[in-house]
This record gives structure tokens, C-alpha cells and sequence, in this order.
């Protein structure tokens, strides 16, 4: 629960925006009525401890004759049994309360369809996903509310089948070739997740495969030192497909359970650079033809719908298995999220929302829902 409390705190932009814009539509030819709510005017815990004692004096009352029998006995008169106001009733009030509904209908769907595709979340799943509201909705109404949960409901329907957290295999070591654009956030993400399995038990090695930026290898080696897992470096500028090689060799010596490898980060319309990502992967097979067994790519949230021309052009060339999303805490566009799982049915091993080691937790549908269109239940 601590997790998701900081998703919904951190989720505030993307929340906020689909929230604000639900109200928007709703008030849009809305009308107000008014709904009957229960209200406690004393506190639960209190409430139920009279309540045994409360019913233990109904019944009581109840044994009384609800039947008073004329002297004669010959005739028998109904007496109209008095409700007896129970003690807990009369702590327990209805109140009425006025709220705006809307009339679902096709005005209501596209303004929906804008706010989902204005969300980030791609023209075709906003689309689907506001004709799956609609679906046997139309003409019914509906508050502020009611209209989040049927939207983190669908949400939720299309998450489910894709949120798997890091499959570990039997087979030792276990590759896992971590790959992303610049500034997605492999080099935290590597870190956290070694920590992570380090903690349960597991023996982990780093490689330090961007050999082209000193500060992502001290970063890894920090990451590191904190969790007691070995980094493996090579000089600035070296092959990083010659470092991936002897890493997979001292991993096998080691035992390792898995070996993480970092790669520099490559903007998906460099050709170069992708090639010697694929480089990397055929020096990989060479030593181990089933690795890499993991191709992670990391997504920065941030860079909203260019992350799915990043999922196919990385799926070319590295066979990516799964994905992990950065940075959903800075930005308004966390419904990127929903548009990939969608269109590509790849697992999310899991996402992160800040920089400590725990602000980066395996995928949870139903929690990323509700935190994305600010549902509460």
C-alpha cells in the first residue's frame, strides 16, 4: 500500500488532467440531483460495540405479546406493534446530497475520446476504450465519480494481461540486456533491481556497457557498492560487446544467478548505434545462443507517444520481452502506459516513480488505474 500511495500522490499530473477534465465533461450538460446518503454521526468502532447489546434489547422487546386477549378470550385484538428506534439508529442519520449527472450519450463519447486521446493514450485505444464505456451505458447517467471507476474498470481490463513481473529462470546465469534512449533511466533502474534481487537472496553481476559515459559507470558502481554486487568496467570508449562477452564468461565462473547488462543510451533513428546494439547480442549467443534470456527496454513517461515508435524500432532489433516505465511522477502523460499495453501486449515488468530503490515496484493494473483517473476504489 506504501507504493501505491506514492503512485497516486506522484501520479498527480496525469491524474489531475483526466479528473479535471471528467468534471468538465459531466458539468457539460449536466444536471444536478439529489441522492440519499448514509451518514454516521458516531464513530464505527464505537457504533458496533453497542450493537450487540442494541439488538440483545430489540429482542427482549420483541418477545412481548404483539396480541392483547379480551377478558372474555372470545375475541382477539391486533395491536399495531411501535417500532422502537434502535440505539444505533439513532446515531446512524440519512443525509441528502446534490450532485451533477450526465446523460450518456454521443456527445459525451467523443468528448471522452479527446480527453483519453489529449491523455496520451493514442487515438485507437482512446477510441476503444471509450466505446467499451459506452457499451451498453447510453442513456443512463452518470456522475463525476461513477464515470472514473468505469474508466479505470477499462483501464484495468486492458492492464491485467501484461503486467508480469521479471520472469527469474533456473538456467544460470540469467541475461538481462537492459536498452533504452538517452535519459530514460537504465543506469537507476539496473541499480534498483540488482539491489532488489541482491536482497532476495539471489547472486548478481553488472556489466557497465556504456562504455561512453564515465557517469553511468560510476553510478553503477555506486549502486554497487550500496548492495554489495560486483560491477564489471571496461576503459572509456572500448567495445561494449567485447565487455558483455568476458561479463557472460565471469558470470559463469561465478555462478551467478543473473547478470544485468547496461548499454549506452541510442535515439531509435540512429542506425549506427542500434546496429551495435544488435552487435552485442550476437557476441551474447556466441557464448550462451539462448541469451540474452531478458531484453528490458526502460521508457521515460515523459516523452509521452514517441515512446511507441521506441518499443517497435527497439523490438527490431534487440527482441525486447519486456518493459519497465520510468518517471511517471513528472509528468502528465502517464496514459502512454495504456496505449502500449494495448497495441504491443508486452509484459511491464514494472514502473518507477521516483529515485530511492523502493520507488520502483513490479506493475500492479488495478492500482495503476485507479491512480491514473483518480478512482478510489
Amino acid at each position: 500500500m506504501a507504493f501505491f500511495k506514492k503512485l497516486k500522490e506522484r501520479l498527480f499530473k496525469s491524474s489531475s488532467k483526466i479528473d479535471e477534465g471528467l468534471d468538465a465533461i459531466v458539468e457539460d450538460g449536466g444536471e444536478e440531483e439529489e441522492i440519499e446518503l448514509e451518514q454516521d454521526l458516531i464513530p464505527q468502532k464505537e457504533a458496533s460495540e453497542f450493537i450487540a447489546s442494541d439488538q440483545a434489547n430489540n429482542e427482549v422487546v420483541q418477545k412481548e405479546p404483539a396480541i392483547e386477549k379480551n377478558v372474555s378470550s372470545k375475541e382477539e385484538t391486533l395491536k399495531p406493534e411501535k417500532q422502537k428506534e434502535t440505539f444505533v439508529q439513532k446515531f446512524l442519520g440519512r443525509k441528502k446530497e446534490k450532485v451533477i449527472k450526465r446523460k450518456f450519450d454521443d456527445e459525451m463519447l467523443e468528448q471522452l475520446e479527446e480527453l483519453l486521446i489529449a491523455s496520451d493514450m493514442g487515438v485507437d485505444t482512446a477510441m476503444r476504450v471509450a466505446a467499451n464505456m459506452a457499451q451498453g451505458n447510453l442513456g443512463r447517467r452518470f456522475s463525476t465519480v461513477e464515470i472514473k471507476k468505469l474508466l479505470a474498470d477499462e483501464i484495468e481490463q486492458i492492464m491485467e494481461n501484461v503486467a508480469q513481473p521479471l520472469p527469474i529462470y533456473p538456467k544460470q546465469p540469467q541475461v538481462v540486456l537492459v536498452v533504452g534512449v538517452n535519459g530514460s533511466g537504465k543506469t537507476t533502474t539496473i541499480g534498483k533491481l540488482a539491489s532488489q534481487f541482491k536482497e532476495a537472496g539471489k547472486n548478481v553481476v553488472i556489466a557497465a556497457g556504456d562504455t561512453f559515459r564515465a557517469a553511468a559507470v560510476e553510478q553503477l558502481q555506486i549502486w554497487g557498492n550500496r548492495a554489495n554486487v560486483p560491477v564489471l568496467v571496461a576503459p572509456e570508449g572500448s567495445d561494449p560487446a567485447s565487455l558483455a562477452f568476458d561479463a557472460l564468461e565471469r558470470a559463469q565462473q561465478d555462478k551467478a544467478d543473473l547478470l544485468m547488462i547496461d548499454t549506452a543510451g541510442r535515439l531509435q533513428n540512429r542506425t549506427d548505434l542500434m546496429e551495435e546494439l544488435a552487435k552485442i547480442v550476437r557476441v551474447l549467443k556466441k557464448k550462451d545462443p539462448e541469451a540474452p534470456q531478458n531484453t528490458i527496454l526502460v521508457l521515460d513517461a515523459t516523452t509521452g507517444q514517441n515512446a511507441i515508435s521506441q518499443v517497435e524500432t527497439f523490438r527490431e532489433i534487440a527482441e525486447v520481452s519486456g518493459l519497465i516505465m520510468t518517471k511517471l511522477d513528472g509528468t502528465a502523460k502517464g496514459g502512454v502506459l495504456v496505449a502500449l499495453a494495448d497495441k504491443f501486449g508486452l509484459p511491464i515488468h514494472a514502473i518507477g516513480v521516483g529515485e530511492q530503490i523502493d520507488d520502483l515496484a513490479p506493475f500492479d493494473p488495478a492500482e495503476f488505474a485507479q491512480a491514473l483517473t483518480g478512482s478510489n476504489s
